[in-house]
Order: structure tokens, then C-alpha cells, then sequence
């Protein structure tokens, strides 16, 4: 933990930060990478966890529609571009060690590339896993060529 939230522990409520100081004591991965959980502003439902570079970071605050960061293709993706299903943020909070972010968005449609409205849709028991969810659209569809 960084020693800049050290210190927010005892600050009182309305105590404002720089944004760049505080983005610049994220604890980022090896990678410069931070893990994200996407979660219906509304509802509050979980729908994906991502990873986002201070790049998407940045540009997910300035333009509120939010972009991650793709490992498999190493690149910016803006949640969206390819299946239309985009995420608006509403609000951004990090955790107390600055080492995971919790975005709250308005989902268009799916967030799941499954066509699932979440990620999250195998429930693991003891004995057996379920899906619980159907897609609310095809991928076949949700990802034809635009």
C-alpha cells in the first residue's frame, strides 16, 4: 500500500485529493495494470472484471465511457466498439490499498462476450456448477461484422 493511502485512513469525510496524485499512487501490477469490477449502477449487479492501464483509467474519467485494456490483444478496448454493448460510467472508486477499482456504469445490453448480461454466470456448489443465466443475444449475432 502506498503511503498516500497510509493517510487517507484518518482523513475526514470531504477530504479531496488530486486525481494525477492519486492515480500516480495506484498500485499497479507489473504489467502497470489494475483490476476492475464492473458493476450495473442501478441494480448493482456484477457484471465483468477487466483490467485497465493508467491510459484507460484516464480516459474512462475524462470521457465517461469506459475503456479497459485488452491483455490478449494489448491494446485499449473500449467496451463496446465491436458488439455496440457500451458501458457509461456513473462513478469510480478505488479500494483502501489502491490496488483494485470498482467502476459503477449504465450497461448497454450484455456486458458478457457469452451475450449473458454478466460475466458471472456459472454458480459454483460443492458438488456441481449451474449456469444460472441464458444470453439475452446471440454472440454469433452480438459480434457480426457492424
Amino acid at each position: 500500500m502506498s503511503e498516500l493511502f497510509k493517510q487517507l485512513e484518518g482523513v475526514p469525510l470531504g477530504t479531496v485529493k488530486p486525481s494525477s496524485e492519486i492515480l500516480d499512487s495506484i498500485a499497479w501490477n507489473e504489467a502497470g495494470l489494475i483490476p476492475v469490477i464492473a458493476q450495473q449502477a442501478e441494480s448493482l449487479e456484477v457484471l465483468m472484471m477487466a483490467w485497465m492501464n493508467r491510459e484507460a483509467l484516464e480516459e474512462t474519467l475524462r470521457t465517461g465511457r469506459v475503456c479497459y485494456w485488452s491483455r490478449s490483444r494489448g491494446k485499449l478496448w473500449r467496451k463496446g466498439e465491436s458488439s455496440g454493448q457500451v458501458q457509461r460510467l456513473k462513478a469510480a472508486y478505488l479500494d483502501c490499498d489502491g490496488d483494485t477499482l470498482l467502476l459503477n456504469v449504465e450497461q448497454t445490453g450484455p456486458a458478457c462476450h457469452s451475450g449473458r448480461r454478466s460475466c458471472f454466470y456459472v454458480a459454483l456448489g460443492k458438488d456441481e456448477a449451474t449456469v444460472i443465466s441464458d444470453p439475452l443475444i446471440d454472440p454469433a449475432i452480438l459480434y457480426a461484422k457492424r
